[in-house]
């Protein structure tokens, strides 16, 4: 299995939900993790409205925090659209780009996010680049075209193992209970991992992250994050009650 340079990352992405009562949330994932060590990294991506003060919660604790999208401008005429160096004033780390649900509702094609990647690394962000398969393009066998051609078109120049991460989520299981089987996303995975030597090089892509996305539960997780070539998860729903998200990371325990 491919060596990493860096931990596994389990991320939560909050999408459209919580207010300042969900930071709720935060206190009891701080108290779970008190007497735990998990061999992870760990971050929340809440909406832009929680982000000062879920930063504030956090204080010091092993939990970063990241943003979930962001423009490709530092500034200008672009109403409510957000800068990645707003992003970054926050206290965030890192920023999820290419979301499937920013791909299919906003029209973000892979020069769109190619371009919100770059503007994270230039806010000195860690930019998590989503890619996907819809269902169609997988029973009609093109999977692995789909994820070769979103990797080349979403991956900026300057892309490194320390500033990019690499969220597989197939369309089809997000949000709708259905997972691929282990052999299913090992296939995805090492394809991605090849895919990155010829886009960042092949030491770089050896020790990139690459994060799988879909219907992780705790149920699940264990035998998910032992998949070769899977460095953590993007999870969704699951993030946003603190005993659910630790039921994940307890895959890394």
């Amino acid at each position: 299995m491919p060596k990493t340079k860096f931990p596994p990352l389990v991320a939560g992405n909050w999408k459209m939900n919580g207010t300042l009562a969900s930071l709720e949330e935060i206190d009891k994932l701080k108290e779970h993790l008190k007497n735990a060590d998990p061999a992870c990294d760990i971050m929340i991506c809440p909406p832009f409205t929680l982000l000062f003060p879920m930063s504030e919660r956090l204080g010091d604790s092993r939990i970063a925090m990241g943003g979930q999208d962001c423009h490709w401008e530092v500034s200008g005429a672009h109403t409510g659209d957000v800068a990645a160096e707003m992003i970054a004033e926050t206290g965030a780390a890192a920023c999820i780009v290419g979301h499937s649900e920013r791909r299919a509702d906003h029209g973000e094609t892979d020069e769109i996010v190619s371009r919100k990647a770059a503007a994270a690394h230039r806010a000195g962000l860690v930019a998590i680049i989503c890619i996907g398969e819809t269902i169609e393009e997988r029973e009609a066998g093109k999977t692995l075209d789909v994820i070769s051609t979103q990797l080349k078109g979403s991956v900026p120049s300057g892309s490194d193992a320390a500033n990019t991460i690499i969220a597989y989520e197939p369309v089809w299981a997000i949000g709708t209970g259905h997972t691929p089987t282990t052999e299913q996303v090992a296939e995805v995975h090492a394809h991605i991992r090849k895919e990155l030597a010829g886009i960042v090089g092949a030491e770089e892509a050896e020790g990139m992250r690459i994060l799988y996305g879909g219907s992780v539960k705790p149920a699940n997780a264990a035998e998910l994050m032992s998949v070769e070539n899977v460095n953590g998860a993007l999870v969704g729903g699951a993030s946003l009650k603190a005993d659910d998200f630790f039921g994940i990371i307890k895959a890394y325990m």
